[in-house]
């Protein structure tokens, strides 16, 4: 990637921050540490990696994003409203009735959508099955699957990494939100999760390891999955939950709580302040 490039895709991923503040501050309920924690990585795959159309959502060459941890969806619907999807305008109508954009994912209500997500451990089953399905088909789509590192301590998701190191579906890439926080605290002393590397490790994937908020380090680490053809990979991301918002970063209450009419514009402002900051590196 080039410097310009990069800096793009950055003002992109700092615009979809401020519109993540904006809708669930609008809803006064959600998640706003994952949201803003992967917003990086959701700008790098519909803006740099991911074949998609905004126009033609069920394009049959698309590649497929598979949401495991509905709860963050407030960054996919930010980052394909910035995308095209939809006017930005229908960001205001997070989670209330009759809108498209509901707390947590539904596939036939939104055109992009490709799973329906609530509860936690289904999304690398999903993801293993289409994954599975393409390459039976004889389909060179690319499978994507984030969930996040508390979403771990289901059992499900192992039994989905069995399946998919046993099938050599690797044309799927899961992608681990390592913010080492859930809703009721800190993972590692909810549920220790190391040696996470080995276990996936151990259920014959590649894995690898990456700051999920350097764009050109996970784009990089995406085309490197893409090389790797005898197994399926994980690339486990490590990311600052609340990124961008130093006040509320790596603080777990923040995992389910929104901003509030009087944080909004103070969070907004450093959000504004960082997008100066940006430009003024070219």
């Amino acid at each position: 990637m080039t410097d310009t490039q990069t800096q793009e895709l950055e003002l992109q991923a700092n615009d979809i921050r401020m519109s993540i503040i904006k809708m669930l501050t609008e809803a006064k309920s959600g998640h706003t540490a994952g949201p803003l924690g992967m917003t990086d990585i959701f700008t790098a795959l519909y803006f740099n990696l991911m074949k998609h159309d905004p126009k033609n959502p069920d394009w049959d060459e698309r590649d497929r994003l598979i949401l495991s941890n509905g709860h963050i969806v407030p960054v996919r619907y930010a980052t394909m409203a910035h995308a095209g999807y939809f006017p930005l305008e229908e960001l205001s109508t997070l989670r209330k009735f009759g809108s498209r954009l509901q707390g947590h994912p539904e596939r036939h209500a939104l055109p992009g959508i490709e799973n329906t997500s609530g509860p936690l451990g289904t999304g690398l089953g999903q993801a293993a099955g289409i994954g599975l399905g393409l390459k039976m088909d004889g389909k060179s789509n690319r499978v994507y699957c984030l969930m996040g590192d508390g979403e771990l301590n289901c059992g499900n998701i192992w039994e989905s990494a069995m399946f998919a190191g046993h099938h050599n579906v690797n044309n799927v890439t899961a992608v681990v939100d390592r913010n080492n926080i859930q809703i009721n605290g800190f993972t590692n002393d909810v549920m220790d999760l190391e040696d996470l590397r080995g276990k996936w490790e151990s259920f014959g994937w590649h894995v690898i390891e990456v700051d999920g908020h350097n764009i050109p380090a996970f784009v990089d680490a995406v085309h490197q999955a893409h090389a790797i053809q005898e197994k399926p990979t994980c690339i486990i991301a490590h990311t600052i939950p609340g990124k961008g918002i130093k006040e509320i970063e790596n603080i777990p209450v923040w995992h389910g709580k929104p901003p509030s009419a009087e944080e909004e514009p103070r969070f907004l402002a450093e959000l504004e302040a960082h997008r100066t900051k940006i430009k003024n590196q070219a």
